[in-house]
């Protein structure tokens, strides 16, 4: 591409000869005894059960042979080439283990998925929440409803861009045992990323949900694939919350083992561990529905995969994923059949174009007057979309209703409660809608001779009026006696 063209260009006229890597000359004294006395002691300390537990038992056998070398250890080369070597132990031990046995770390075979928990509805004010465990992996999912004021705006190199479906991952040093600064890095990022990309795909599309849709995704113990998890916790947090995902999406992370250049013999792991991902070949995040692949990623180690070993990391992959969803859908299968009290009350509604301004009044009079009256926000759009957020059901509802009187024209036979307005001697100037006045003539206020309209009105007064006619100049006429009797 241009693009490597340039940066040849740059290289030839500015490129430095980078420096050759010297193999150090310098051997570990007692290679032979360390290992001798360490290898059988590794072999028991790496297959014992628990992150922990196994990180200290490693960590005693370190020590252990290390306070019988330590006049040799006092040397800062032979220190780093005798870490070097448990390190090489631990390599070896997992993947020949795996290889040859079948077994890994934990005991699990390589298509094995660690013991999987689902819980909804842990935390009770957010919109929906979710727990999702996974052998040592576990993810704390918060989905929150907002308004499309509420939506991300990215600015882009081609203008605005909008979306109202955001995923926010946190990975807090204590989920793995460590104290650290808290903060978003880069890791944060493309981990959120893909689980986003992974869940966006099922998410319903503004027109079909009018929700702006958050997912936070808390990591409280972290032993592989916690992407992954959030995916899974992501799907029941947004089910709790009443969202109408298209289907549920679990994710799962595959791991690979090979020996030889040729890839003479490999395995493929199932939901892998820190470990299984540190010391192995590849780490393939895979995520999808029961039906396909919506989210993957594949970091890899070696020169490259063949399409054989890809098929079957797929198809392995496939199986765990489908055991991961039945195992979620036995916690929550579909949405919940109505959004969190707590969540915003969402109205939408259609206007004709021309009816925008009416809607809008001048200077926004108008608008502003529905929002303060009923205490909600509108949002209207060029299409004529009109969208009305607010806390309560009752507040959209009534401001619906006001909107609609405005934009909407007056209906024969129909009945409106009106304001009346004007008295003259031969009826009442009614106001049935904002800005349209109709006229109750005095022989519609009662089936009985009326002397005065003072007798049965007063300015200011609330009555129902039916709506009789729209004569040929558009003047409405109305009648009080027709809508008190029906």
């Amino acid at each position: 591409t241009a693009m490597c063209h340039l940066q040849d260009e740059l290289r030839a006229k500015a490129g430095k000869e980078k420096l050759p890597l010297c193999p150090s000359s310098v051997v570990l004294e007692n290679k032979d005894a360390i290992l001798a006395e360490a290898m059988p002691k590794m072999e028991e300390a790496c297959f014992v059960k628990g992150k922990q537990l196994r990180h200290d038992a490693i960590a005693a056998v370190k020590e252990e042979v290390a306070a019988k070398y330590a006049e040799q250890l006092e040397d800062e080369m032979q220190k780093k080439l005798f870490n070097g070597l448990f390190e090489d132990m631990e390599y070896n031990i997992l993947r020949k283990s795996i290889l040859e046995r079948g077994i890994r770390v934990d005991g699990r075979g390589t298509e094995d998925i660690r013991p999987i928990t689902c819980e909804i509805n842990v935390l009770p004010r957010p919109h929906g929440s979710a727990i999702f465990t996974r052998g040592e992996t576990q993810s704390l999912a918060v989905a929150t409803l907002g308004t499309v004021l509420d939506e991300q705006v990215y600015d882009d190199i081609d203008g605005d861009r909008r979306e109202h479906f955001i995923l926010h991952y946190n990975f807090p040093p204590y989920s793995v045992g460590e104290v650290g600064r808290m903060g978003t890095g880069r890791r944060e990022i493309g981990h959120g990323n893909l689980a986003r990309r992974s869940l966006e795909p099922m998410v319903p599309s503004r027109d079909e949900f009018p929700y702006t849709v958050r997912v936070v995704s808390e990591i409280m113990e972290s032993n592989g694939s916690s992407s992954m998890a959030s995916v899974c916790g992501g799907t029941l947090c947004m089910l709790a919350a009443g969202v109408p995902m298209k289907k549920p999406v679990a994710g799962i992370a595959m791991g690979l083992i090979t020996e030889g250049d040729s890839y003479e013999k490999y395995a493929i792991l199932s939901d892998i561990l820190g470990e299984e991902d540190h010391l192995g070949d590849m780490d393939f995040k895979v995520a999808g529905t029961e039906d396909g692949i919506t989210g993957f990623q594949m970091d890899i180690k070696i020169a490259g995969v063949t399409t054989e070993i890809m098929e079957k990391a797929l198809a392995q992959a496939k199986r765990g994923r489908l055991h991961i969803l039945g195992i979620m859908k036995e916690t929550i299968s579909a949405p919940a059949p109505k959004v969190s009290e707590y969540a915003p009350k969402i109205e939408t509604m259609k206007i004709d174009v021309d009816k925008i301004g009416a809607l809008i009044g001048p200077g926004g009079k108008t608008i502003k007057g529905i929002s303060a009256t009923y205490g909600v926000t509108v949002n209207t759009e060029d299409d004529g979309t009109v969208t009305i957020y607010g806390k309560t059901g009752k507040a959209t509802d009534d401001a619906k209703a006001a909107i609609k009187a405005i934009v909407e024209d007056p209906e024969v036979g129909t009945i409106y409660q009106g304001t009346v307005k004007r008295i003259m001697d031969f009826g009442a100037f009614v106001e049935i809608l904002p800005g349209k006045e109709g006229l109750c003539h005095i022989s519609k206020l009662s089936r009985k001779r009326v002397e005065k309209v003072t007798d049965v009105l007063k300015e200011g007064q609330q009555i129902p009026v039916k709506l009789i006619e729209v004569d040929k100049m558009g003047r409405l006429n109305l009648s009080y006696i027709d809508a008190i009797e029906e």
